[in-house]
């Protein structure tokens, strides 16, 4: 299935974090946390101003990208999880 976001919004699939702390211990699964970096995999074409111009987004397919714990929507693709969320959830882009 394809998903083409509308406006600012983008579709962003999380990267799984550390299993082992810095220390060696390995975290269960219950005591982890939803990582909050993911990737871009789908972008659309901006929000419209208010001059009626469309405004590009500042972030593109394959960033990494840092978002709030609780930004976007949960959805699920042919078995993946995705969130979608708009582009202000973004707090910044992982170089």
């Amino acid at each position: 299935m394809k998903l083409k976001p509308l406006n600012d919004r983008v579709l962003v699939k999380r990267l799984e974090e550390e299993e082992k702390t810095a220390g060696g211990i390995i975290i269960p699964d219950t005591a982890k946390e939803k990582p909050m970096r993911g990737e871009i995999t789908a972008a659309g074409p901006g929000k419209v101003g208010d001059d009626n111009e469309r405004v590009e987004l500042a972030v593109k397919v394959g960033d990494t990208v840092l978002f709030n714990k609780y930004a976007g929507t949960e959805i699920k693709i042919d078995g993946e999880e995705y969130l979608v969320m708009r582009e202000d959830d973004i707090l910044a882009i992982i170089e």
